[in-house]
């Protein structure tokens, strides 16, 4: 299933994809795509729905983030050979972990608000894991079963804010609009392989990321295990699990986003987002 939210800020009601493309409401069924609605029982039951005995959503709303009433929101840096490369960065041995405010949790296709005083923001596509059962101390053969599904998470980032203000890279991570999800969250019984998927992003039509979730040093089975060992997961969490090469910070000379530029990026099977770059707030 692709399921998704949509609707004003604050507003999103839930919905999901049918197999032509068309948006069905799905707010008589469950009151959201978050916490509890995203067990294997509930997805079970919504999976047994004849999506077309759901009301069809006329023209095109706007899309929410996938996943709503995110408790925790948990990055993982350095987890492409390639980017780690470009960076300068040795492979890390073990993930390398930081959190992103949840407050910059917004719709996968909403406008990117340029911080004040930003002068380095910067691009990340990154593949999202939706946890959708309690995960304490979990192997990785356990990990599987503790996968909602999968998303598009753009993993937008202020490079001086990272780098160089004081070494705390959250600063530069968790501002407003920084974290588009969506268009929807897809069932993990829809997805093969998730280390088998084409990965990529454009600026201004320009190609800069391609590449493919096979090259992650960390799989998403060995992060969900690895960081149910310093914290349990629950239900509607999300795990952005490293971005490949192509970022701005890498190119020669480094390429940052300014108001007006356009990103679109994708992931095989999970959809695009498109964003506009906004001015910063008066």
């Amino acid at each position: 299933m692709k399921l998704l939210r949509y609707g004003e800020p604050g507003q999103e009601r839930p919905g999901l994809l049918d197999a032509q493309g068309q948006l069905r409401d799905l707010s008589d069924r469950i009151e959201d795509v978050a916490g509890a609605m995203l067990s294997d029982v509930e997805l079970t039951r919504l999976r047994a729905i004849d999506p077309e005995s759901l009301p069809l959503v006329s023209g095109q709303p706007r899309l929410g983030p996938c996943v709503g009433q995110v408790g925790k929101f948990i990055c993982i840096g350095l987890n492409y050979v390639d980017h780690c490369e470009e960076t300068g960065q040795a492979v890390p041995e073990e993930p390398v972990v930081f959190m992103k405010a949840t407050s910059a949790i917004c719709g996968p296709n909403d406008g990117i608000l340029t911080p004040r005083k930003s002068e380095k923001l910067d691009w990340e596509v990154e593949l999202g894991v939706v946890i959708g059962r309690e995960a304490r101390y979990v192997s990785e053969s356990e990990a599987e079963s503790c996968i909602a599904g999968y998303c598009v998470v753009h993993d937008v980032s202020e490079r001086e804010f990272q780098l160089e203000r004081g070494g705390q890279w959250d600063k530069g991570k968790g501002c407003d609009t920084f974290g588009p999800l969506g268009p929807w969250l897809v069932t993990r019984d829809e997805i093969d392989n998730p280390l088998d998927l084409g990965i990529w992003l454009e600026v201004n039509a320009q190609r800069y990321q391609q590449s493919n979730t096979r090259n992650m040093v960390f799989s998403p089975h060995q992060l969900v295990a690895y960081l149910s060992q310093f914290m349990s997961l629950q239900p509607g969490d999300i795990i952005s699990t490293g971005t490949p090469p192509g970022v701005g910070l890498g190119q020669t000379p480094p390429v940052y986003l300014k108001p007006g530029d356009q990103v679109w990026l994708g992931i095989d099977g999970l959809g695009e987002q498109r964003q506009t770059v906004l001015p910063p707030l008066e």
